[in-house]
């Protein structure tokens, strides 16, 4: 009897031990902590808000930290807040919504999320969630941002920036007042997207009417040389903006129809770490632009192109898509928010199936100025690996549901007034 007590005294003690030394390797990490090459290895098996450091990483943003020199601070997640009206409308529209696995289009939806309770079962389950981010992104009913590109040499640090006006405006889905639907509902959005600073690129940019069918949209360009604009081809929303990085599709990390992509489908479920509350780091006080830019990009440290913001931990879907094969892309995963339509990260590949541009949007809750509560992108990189070159977008303003802007605003003749 002694000799099993004694035994079980053992086992005891030796759990206990087991228990401490677990503990001491594995511990919630504080808010702050830096994520970075010399710290990931030290910390994978801790955990933030109960999740451990190496299942919130993603295989390119572990990549990024252990050899291109990320570095990930961490902060709280908090919860998100939307626009009530927004809400209301997925409830009160979404059981009248269909969609079509024939053409893979959607009717009956008027505005909000078309497909709130999507399965990770349903086979089209892909197809839905990028739908309900094309309409229903909340980003609000009209758009107005004043941004900086920076564009960024991996060895060799900024190499310019450039000035642009993002202004879009939704003609369908509207939830900032009852009038959901402008005109006969044929129009989706218009866009002016155009350079305004310096005088050799002011005036490039483009006027686009997206449509609310598969239809492709109608896209003009002002052309410098000539003075006028120029209608461009119907594959314009795949090719780059101007000189950069990044293309109209990646706008917004997914800037397409659903059907255009021949192939859209959920790949998990997962946790993620995300920059969700974003800061604007602008200061017009100085005048070297590594300094104005420099509480938002670290443009004094090899690659020059990475974030300073914080990242929070949010639930995700990965979802793949397929885009055609004149696209420049063979496949592109992003990675979406459950809880509300938001992409945060996104990653291109080649037609050879490697990995070639990483695209990193920060959100910040924003109200707008009729009161709606929306996420905004304020900042964003797409970097080309391959290059080893990134473009990265800096709002130095924005306003969502600005008072001041009309329907009548968006028209082909106020592009040609901003590009002169």
């Amino acid at each position: 009897m002694q000799s099993m007590k004694r035994i079980r005294q053992t086992v005891v003690a030796g759990l206990g031990a087991f228990m401490t030394v677990a503990g001491a390797i594995a511990a919630e990490l504080p808010e702050g902590t830096v994520i970075d090459k010399s710290s990931i290895d030290r910390i994978k098996s801790d955990t933030f808000e109960g999740k451990t450091i190496a299942s919130l990483l993603t295989e390119k943003l572990e990549w990024q930290i252990r050899n291109w020199n990320l570095k990930l601070t961490l902060s709280h997640s908090k919860p998100v807040e939307l626009n009530q009206r927004y809400k209301d409308c997925s409830k009160k529209y979404a059981d009248q919504v269909k969609y079509d696995p024939a053409t893979r289009e959607v009717s009956g939806w008027v505005c909000g999320v078309p497909f709130p309770n999507v399965s990770a079962d349903d086979p089209h389950a892909g197809d839905k969630l990028i739908w309900n981010f094309y309409y229903a992104s909340p980003e609000g009913d009209i758009a107005h941002n004043r941004l900086s590109y920076l564009q960024i040499n991996g060895d060799k640090g900024l190499e310019s920036t450039q000035d642009w006006l993002f202004l879009r405006y939704y003609y369908k889905g509207r939830t900032s007042d009852d009038n959901h639907v402008l005109d006969d509902g044929s129009v989706l959005t218009k866009t002016l997207f155009v350079a305004t600073a310096p005088q050799d690129v002011k005036g490039v940019g483009t006027f686009t009417v997206r449509y609310d069918s598969p239809k492709m949209e109608d896209t003009w360009a002002y052309i410098k040389s000539a003075r006028r604009t120029r209608r461009l081809s119907g594959g314009a929303w795949m090719d780059p903006i101007g000189g950069l990085d990044q293309l109209n599709d990646d706008i917004y990390i997914w800037n397409a129809r659903p059907s255009w992509y021949p192939k859209i489908k959920l790949l998990s479920r997962r946790w993620i770490l995300a920059s969700t509350d974003a800061k604007l780091g602008y200061d017009s006080t100085k005048k070297d632009p590594v300094e104005q830019w420099g509480r938002t990009t670290d443009l004094k440290n090899p690659p020059y192109w990475n974030p300073i913001q914080t990242w929070q931990p949010r639930e995700v879907w990965v979802i793949e898509g397929t885009p055609p094969e004149e696209h420049p892309y063979s496949k592109k995963i992003v990675y979406m928010d459950v809880n509300y339509p938001k992409i945060y990260l996104g990653e291109a590949y080649d037609k050879k199936g490697e990995f070639w541009k990483f695209l990193n949007f920060h959100i910040a809750p924003t109200v707008g100025q009729d009161g709606s509560k929306v996420q905004s992108s304020i900042q964003g990189e797409t970097i080309d690996f391959k290059a080893r070159h990134a473009t990265i977008f800096v709002y130095r303003q924005y306003s969502v549901n600005d008072k001041g802007i009309k329907a009548t605003d968006m028209s082909l003749s106020q592009l040609e007034a901003i590009a002169r």
